[in-house]
């Protein structure tokens, strides 16, 4: 068998571990990817409890043997003075936003991991800071210099559906006319406080739809950041009354709470046009999403990307859809075995879909499309 891969694990909550609301659960994909091989060395938490509970559900499970040497850690320094004989090859920063993406003492993760694990690489979860994007920018400066390799997750880049997408524009040389993104939260089940205060999330375009953000740059690159327009539907409007919450939101200063509908537009560098409306609306626990690419003679609409994909298309001379269903993809799974080639040495870095840099790139429009839009709403409600 192959040398065992030392993994250091940030976070215990459902990123790593799995949730009720969604597909992520990185521990899983990490399990099914390495088997054997996978040697979980330690888990940072400032919640102990939190990271015994999930710490002790995978030693009572049938990979067990995976979380055998696995340390609980407070710190990173707790973690680097522990772990002198089992140094982690890979880092999964699943910690919040707020914990990372900076060059602040205690707001950055990135920096502390490249000072003591220097030759470990690190895949870090979206989005890459809830903070200013001008710190991002000094953090990707200091690991370019040391050489860390950096994956970021957005992983609806590596769905097969979108990879078809890419090869029919790439293969027919078609030029993206403009990209259409519709992302229908439910909202029922999204009880922590924290995710509905824009002040500790960042607010639902900047952590949310920051996936579609990243998929729509994917397709009509970079954005002219100074066109992006935006509205919103806030939290005291008549439309935005919520009915089917589950957490008391009284105790979010009025200022900090989240817009429910946000519809921003925008001008790609390369001449097309984006859209994108998140909203929160939905009860149960089943989202409504889709995105939308159109070129010359071509409309390509992806539906359900969080679940089971189904890719519709639009091609010339033909009126009716030309429909595909993926019904085994997991990108969670295809973008952290892509990550682990690229660290063994079997695939080259290219493999990696979305880099520091451009997950940077990314950042710098959800913070534009909230600045839009809250600008927007003061001039709205000053009309009032």
């Amino acid at each position: 068998m192959a040398d065992p891969v030392n993994v250091l694990l940030i976070g215990a909550g459902e990123i790593n571990f799995g949730s009720v609301e969604g597909p992520w659960n990185h521990t899983l994909r990490l399990e099914k990817i390495l088997g054997p091989r996978l040697r979980v060395v330690g888990l940072i938490d400032l919640d102990e409890s939190r990271a015994k509970a999930a710490l002790d559900a995978k030693l009572s499970s049938p990979v067990s043997s995976a979380y055998a040497a696995c340390k609980l850690f407070r710190t990173v320094q707790e973690a680097a003075r522990s772990l002198l004989s089992g140094i982690p090859e890979i880092v999964i920063v699943g910690a919040p936003p707020f914990a990372r993406g900076t060059d602040i003492p205690g707001r950055d993760l990135e920096l502390q991991l490249a000072e003591v694990f220097p030759q470990c690489a690190l895949f870090v979860e979206k989005p890459i800071n809830s903070g200013p994007e001008d710190a991002c920018w000094r953090v990707a400066g200091v690991l370019v210099e040391q050489g860390t390799l950096v994956g970021v997750g957005y992983m609806l880049r590596y769905l097969k559906a979108v990879q078809m997408m890419k090869q029919i524009i790439a293969d027919n040389g078609l030029v993206v006319m403009g990209t259409n993104a519709r992302y229908v939260m439910a909202y029922e089940w999204a009880r922590k406080q924290a995710w509905w205060d824009k002040t500790r999330s960042g607010g639902p375009i900047i952590e949310q739809a920051t996936h579609f953000c990243d998929l729509s740059r994917y397709f009509g690159g970079d954005v002219h950041i100074p066109s992006v327009v935006a509205h919103t539907v806030q939290h005291n409007e008549r439309p935005g009354q919520l009915s089917a919450k589950r957490f008391d939101e009284d105790v979010i200063p009025p200022e900090n709470r989240l817009p429910r509908l946000t519809s921003a537009t925008w001008k790609y560098e390369g001449g097309a046009v984006g859209t994108l409306t998140h909203v929160i609306a939905l009860h149960g626990n089943t989202y409504d999403t889709e995105f939308e690419v159109y070129a010359d003679g071509y409309r390509f609409k992806l539906v359900d990307p969080y679940s089971t994909p189904k890719l519709c298309i639009r091609r010339p001379g033909v009126a009716d859809e030309e429909v595909h269903i993926f019904t085994d993809d997991d990108p969670f799974h295809t973008e952290l075995a892509a990550f682990i080639d690229v660290v063994e040495g079997r695939a080259s870095e290219d493999r990696i879909l979305s880099s520091y840099a451009d997950a940077i790139k990314t950042y710098e429009l959800t913070w534009a499309i909230r600045r839009a839009s809250e600008a927007a709403a003061v001039l709205y409600a000053g009309d009032d």
